[in-house]
């Protein structure tokens, strides 16, 4: 357990709250950064997982 404390599972990003996008077609939206910051953290899991196959799911 102690080698997950030192690499603890990676967290999903937070949702953008309602409101956060304007609507106004900003580039990057909300919506945008969002949608990288899950891919990104689809990675990061991944990897995560390889390096730690025995950790519940």
């Amino acid at each position: 357990m102690a080698e997950l404390e030192r690499d603890p599972r990676p967290q999903p990003p937070p949702e953008p709250e309602p409101g956060e996008c304007c609507g106004q077609g900003c580039i990057p939206c909300v919506y945008d950064l969002y949608e990288q910051a899950l891919g990104e953290y689809g990675e990061a899991l991944a990897a995560w997982r390889t390096r730690h196959p025995d950790a519940p799911a």
